[in-house]
């Protein structure tokens, strides 16, 4: 009498799946969520780069030393402002009223700007991104607490500007007595190239 077939031969145990192909998968996975991460990260980054060298302007591709120069009453353009510095004020000790004022450690030198908005958007004018030299190249930035003492114009570089607007304000420095500011730094932003304008 003969057995029957499943008897003869054993069944085999199941295989079990392997997990190498799962965690193939994670890994490549990962890998391409982080490519992808590092990919959005550059194409910012590259886009704040063209952002920041278009807002240099068109009239000073280089800035710095290739920054456009000008005279007192003379336009110039850098990044969406466009700049005209009709007078410079020094040898000012003191700026507000007789209750409410500071006093320079130095001396101040009150810059009347107009500054028109010539981009698509509206912008505001920081005096903080704005600078002056003396004859012998030291570097003076703006005193935008004494500004907020100036009985007039004092507000106008406070507030966004929009696009084909103009205004008109005072930028102050505080400089030693006896100095002379020989040329303005201006900016659009503080990474733009700036415009020079000669006093």
């Amino acid at each position: 009498m003969s057995m029957p077939d499943y008897y003869q031969q054993p069944v085999a145990p199941p295989k079990k799946k392997s997990k190498a192909l799962l965690i193939i998968g994670i890994v490549a996975a990962v890998l391409l969520v982080l490519c992808g991460g590092v990919a959005a990260c550059i194409a910012v980054v590259g886009n704040a780069v063209n952002e920041a060298a278009n807002d240099t302007g068109a009239n000073n591709p280089g800035g710095g030393d290739g920054a456009t120069t000008v005279g007192l009453n003379q336009p110039a353009r850098d990044g969406k402002f466009e700049f005209t510095v009709t007078k410079v004020e020094c040898g000012i000790p003191q700026v507000g009223s007789e209750f409410l004022n500071e006093k320079a450690q130095g001396q101040f030198c009150l810059v009347h700007v107009g500054v028109k908005n010539i981009g698509n958007e509206a912008r505001m004018f920081t005096s903080s991104n704005q600078h002056a030299y003396n004859a012998a190249g030291q570097k003076y930035d703006a005193d935008t607490g004494a500004a907020i003492y100036l009985e007039e114009d004092s507000s106008a570089f406070l507030e966004d500007i929009n696009p084909g607007n103009s205004v008109k304000g005072v930028v102050v420095f505080d400089i030693p007595k006896g100095a002379k500011i020989v040329k303005l730094e201006l900016h659009d932003s503080a990474l733009s190239g700036g415009v020079i304008v000669n006093v």
